[in-house]
């Protein structure tokens, strides 16, 4: 048998990367992989940015409140990153709001470690946010996932819409107080 036949899960480094709008489940889906891996024996260890504090100050939470131990952090510094080495699999939530997640992303799947990163793709601008497209050409895998249209409820959501709030704020974490999932057509009326 060839070398990948006897491969295993987590036999080398690698980035996987969940990308997408609000309300979409990317939390979900980057739970369901930890929980996947730490199944098949992995030592699974999740981050979340420190000042979302919508359901938890230290654990990890969708919005349909499932609740996950973590690692609150506001920056991956080189504690951060030595700390994971404990760890075979290593969970980003939030990514967009790391101004070092290549690079943490990068050492740690140099090193063996899977890492995989939730984030929003794009701003209520739909301009890229924070660095977190920079991880794209680096990463072995790339999901986009959607929403409803929280507007129409008729098309898929591929966008994040700020409905509240100072407009000039890029980072100001918040959930339906703040913001909502959008098709292009209702971002668009919504940014006229």
């Amino acid at each position: 048998m060839s070398a990948i036949a006897h491969r295993s899960i987590g036999d080398e480094g690698r980035v996987e990367l969940i990308l997408g709008p609000m309300y979409a489940g990317k939390t979900t889906e980057l739970l369901r992989r930890i929980r996947h891996l730490h199944f098949a024996d992995k030592k699974c260890k999740v981050i979340k940015y420190k000042m979302d504090t919508r359901y938890s100050v230290s654990d990890l939470a969708t919005h349909d409140r499932q609740f996950h131990e973590a690692l609150p952090c506001d920056e991956l510094s080189e504690e951060v990153l030595d700390a994971m080495m404990a760890y075979d699999c290593i969970g980003v939530d939030e990514g967009q709001f790391f101004s070092d997640v290549v690079e943490f992303c990068d050492a740690l799947a140099a090193r063996g470690k899977i890492v995989i990163v939730s984030a929003l793709d794009g701003d209520f601008n739909r301009k890229p946010f924070g660095p977190i497209l920079n991880l794209v050409p680096r990463a072995e895998s790339v999901t986009k996932l959607s929403a409803v249209c929280m507007q129409c409820k008729g098309r898929m959501a591929s966008f994040t819409q700020k409905i509240y709030g100072d407009k000039a704020l890029i980072e100001d974490v918040g959930g339906t107080d703040k913001y909502v999932a959008v098709c292009r057509q209702c971002h668009a009326q919504l940014s006229a």
